[in-house]
């Protein structure tokens, strides 16, 4: 309860801190006696108001009153100590708390300062290991570009291959037309040799039936001559020689049909070689043509094989190509998104450090605002202390001289009592501050030298 009435009257609601005086707040209304007692710029008014209540006659009311009045103002000023005693040692708590705070947020802004010095090297880490994958996704990148030139050049192959084929196509069109023609002109040729061996049968049919006509033509002619032999004629020497025109009319057909067969003999031969010399030339063109379109055949079959493997061999390319564009850039989404990451955590790390030292500053301010008012306090206290010796000892000394010289027998009990009283409130300060100091030798043992000093100069103030 103490430390939370100190914390409310050092610190006001936007953090700042408020110093107000302890009597301001915590004493309650005071009799004007005691405020008389309490004021603080003189000492000689208290000591006027005390004896100038002790030079008055004394009676047995009067000495109560007085008493009552000493006991009261004593029991407030123990409650008005016991609340400075404990608000200065809730400070010294409050004190002790920021000092232990103080070191959390140097361990923290430490740590802090070794995270901020880290990323940077597993930043390196990662540009490294990103311009490792650069150069991978470069090199995918021109191995992509040679794919695609060998498909460019296997492509242009293939148009080479493909316009070749229809050439070879055409070329083959062209020879089995050719070779169409070919077996039309044997047929023709052998059409002609059949109609020409027909000719040259008619022929020899025809030969012989002139060598039969003639043959018997000569037997009839022999036979008149044989019959003209044996019939007498006078005039022999005017008689026509019919053997000998019929031997030369014989030899003219037969020069003329040797003639006819020779010259027919020679055309069939002729035809015959030219026939087959053509044969044999479209038989060699025919066997040269299906040949050819064999080996074009299994150059198209080779071809239309090599083709096929070149599109597997594309397609393999592309899906790998694929394949590998789509990892590097899986990859390279995850650095990035873990660049991004490692990024935005060094952004809250250093808000997080700029709030730290924002608040570590406004720490250090509310402590030293802190020393500044338990220093204060602490002078107020030396003040109250010395001005409580004083006052005690001039009252003490007037009370006794009062007492000896004007006091009647029957009041002296009483008027007894005042000076105990009133001596025995320096006493009474003593001990709480005594014990309030070791509280706070207690509660805060490695003090700085200045306060210990300070402790020092007061206790020989004291003793003096």
């Amino acid at each position: 309860m103490s430390s939370t009435t100190c914390r409310e009257s050092s610190f006001g609601v936007g953090g700042g801190i408020r110093s107000r005086s302890a009597y301001s707040n915590h004493s309650p209304p005071m009799p004007s006696y005691a405020s008389s007692h309490r004021s603080y710029p003189t000492h000689g008014r208290a000591i006027s108001s005390y004896s100038s209540v002790l030079s008055a006659p004394l009676h047995l009311e009067q000495a109560a009153q007085v008493s009552s009045e000493f006991k009261a103002l004593r029991t407030q000023e123990k409650a008005e100590l016991q609340g400075l005693n404990d608000r200065f040692a809730s400070f010294i708590e409050r004190v002790r708390e920021l000092e232990q705070e103080n070191k959390l947020l140097e361990s923290e802004a430490l740590l802090l300062r070794q995270r901020h010095t880290e990323p940077s090297n597993l930043r390196a880490l990662y540009e490294h290991e990103i311009h490792q994958l650069r150069a991978a996704v470069e090199e995918a990148h021109h191995e992509k570009q040679a794919a695609q030139s060998h498909r460019d050049e296997m492509e242009d192959v293939l148009r080479n291959l493909q316009t070749r084929y229809e050439d070879e196509v055409l070329g083959r069109d062209e020879a089995q037309g050719r070779l169409v023609d070919t077996k039309r002109g044997a047929d023709k040729a052998a059409l002609g040799r059949a109609e020409l061996e027909k000719r040259v049968g008619n022929l020899l049919d025809e030969l012989a039936f002139l060598k039969q006509l003639c043959e018997s033509e000569i037997s009839e002619l022999q036979a008149q001559i044989q019959f003209s032999a044996e019939v007498s004629v006078e005039m022999e020497v005017a008689k026509p020689d019919l053997s000998a025109a019929l031997r030369d009319i014989r030899s003219q057909y037969e020069k003329l049909a040797q003639q006819n067969l020779q010259s027919a003999e020679d055309w069939f031969c002729s035809k015959m070689n030219a026939m087959a010399v053509g044969t044999a030339r479209n038989t060699e063109s025919a066997r040269n043509a299906k040949e050819e379109a064999g080996e074009y055949r299994q150059l198209l079959k080779a071809k239309t094989l090599e083709i096929d493997a070149c599109h597997e061999m594309n397609e393999a390319l592309e899906n790998q190509l694929q394949d590998l564009e789509e990892k590097q850039s899986a990859e390279i989404s995850a650095l990035q998104d873990t660049i991004m990451q490692l990024e935005d955590e060094l952004r809250v790390h250093k808000n997080d450090m700029a709030r730290y030292l924002k608040d570590y500053q406004d720490l250090l301010n509310v402590k030293m605002a802190l020393d500044i008012e338990i220093a204060a306090y602490r002078r107020l206290l030396e003040g109250e202390e010395s001005r409580l010796n004083v006052a005690s000892g001039l009252a003490s000394v007037s009370v006794y001289s009062q007492a000896a010289y004007a006091s009647p027998a029957y009041g002296r009990t009483q008027l007894s009592r005042a000076p105990y009283l009133l001596s025995s409130r320096p006493y009474a300060t003593e001990e709480k501050l005594s014990a309030s100091r070791a509280q706070q030798a207690e509660a805060s043992p490695p003090r700085e030298e200045h306060e210990e000093e300070e402790g020092k100069e007061e206790e020989e103030g004291e003793e003096g």
